[in-house]
């Protein structure tokens, strides 16, 4: 038994006779050329991209399938005849079916079987929406190092200011003066539980294996107790997604803080009117082939959550998971920054579309 069966008993890249596999795991589409610039091995983000199949189109000619500006061509050639890297930009290439990509690309040479080049290939919106997001990740962890430590300035005044209301309380005789002192007291309580929510994102992870529907069923029950005549939640449940490894808390309070938003949208209209009725669906889906922090996943899991509320303000849409920032009065703003901080801390990303009507959040989350 200890033989063939050694080890953890996982397929990797390299034990299933692949020596290109580790490229499957980048977002980037490589595309790996031999010295005559015939095809020697695509990872699936370069399938996806260009539409053809590794196993159909290794071994043929790039220039067979694909039509290239000259200006690429003459780099291959130059990285082949002088071993330099080459980077280009805005290139353009049409696919057998006609298609028209703008891209930009790297090309390096390789020492590696059977290839000579190795071709790293980005659609340029794709590329400026990976570093948007990577731009807006970085400046979330700078809002929340900031606010953290803002925090724990103001939890020590804050304690010694409702001690200070309590020994005032007991030293009043006046029932009517006592009233200022709880209000002092209730507030500072209030404070509390505020900078203990602003903490909470830091709480260490406690991952196992959980099941999506029974999580968003448990959100839909909760929903329907706190909101039973203005609203009415919709499942749209693809029940063949496999469990995924996540914190069952946490992922309860991400979709939880996202409804209850949708919700509370549904039930107080712009013009100040009481909505008689809303919908809420929730929607599960398998993704494949998705980059989730720059990493690729052959599978992952999609939640949307739609609602046919009013809208999220313009005003506020690129700032709707900072924190403090809220869209109704009394607000706390901390809803969908706690929702984008779990889902990162799970790996995956979570999206906004809203217009008038149809807003629609987006979590994907990878599935192992």
């Amino acid at each position: 038994m200890s033989g063939r069966h050694g080890g953890n008993g996982k397929r990797t890249p390299e034990s299933s006779g692949n020596p290109f596999g580790g490229l499957d795991l980048l977002s980037s589409a490589v595309v790996l050329l031999d010295e005559r610039l015939a095809i020697r091995y695509l990872n699936p983000a370069a399938e996806n991209l260009l539409a053809i199949s590794n196993k159909v189109f290794a071994g043929c000619p790039l220039g067979g399938i694909i039509e290239c500006p000259p200006k690429l061509l003459a780099a291959l050639h130059s990285v082949l005849d002088h071993g330099w890297g080459y980077t280009g930009q805005s290139i353009e290439l049409r696919l057998a079916g006609g298609d028209v990509l703008q891209l930009n690309c790297t090309v390096n040479p390789v020492d590696a079987p059977e290839a000579r080049l190795l071709v790293e290939l980005w659609l340029i919106d794709q590329q400026l929406r990976a570093t948007r997001e990577e731009r807006l990740v970085e400046q979330q962890h700078a809002n929340r190092e900031l606010i953290r430590n803002l925090v724990h300035e103001i939890k020590n005044p804050l304690g010694g200011i409702r001690g200070a209301a309590q020994l005032l309380e007991h030293e009043l005789n006046n029932p009517g003066l006592r009233e200022y002192t709880q209000v002092i007291i209730k507030e500072a309580d209030r404070l509390q539980d505020l900078m203990r929510r602003l903490l909470s994102p830091h709480r260490p992870m406690q991952p196992g294996p959980v099941n999506i529907h029974e999580i968003l069923e448990r959100v839909r029950s909760l929903l329907t107790a706190e909101f039973p005549t203005t609203l009415s939640v919709r499942r749209d449940y693809d029940t063949s997604l496999p469990e995924l490894v996540g914190d069952r808390e946490q992922l309860i309070q991400v979709f939880l803080n996202i409804a209850r938003n949708a919700a509370q949208a549904i039930r107080r209209q712009p013009d100040g009117s009481v909505s008689a009725q809303g919908q809420i669906t929730l929607r599960t889906r398998a993704a494949r082939q998705v980059t989730l922090f720059k990493r690729r996943h052959r599978l992952a899991l999609e939640v949307q959550v739609l609602d046919d509320g009013p809208g999220i303000p313009d005003d506020i849409r690129e700032r709707m998971f900072y924190p403090l920032v809220s869209g109704r009065a009394g607000g706390s703003g901390l809803g969908l920054t706690l929702a984008q901080s779990f889902v990162q801390q799970h790996q995956g990303t979570i999206d906004c579309e809203s217009r008038p009507g149809h807003t629609c959040f987006t979590i994907r989350l990878p599935l192992a």
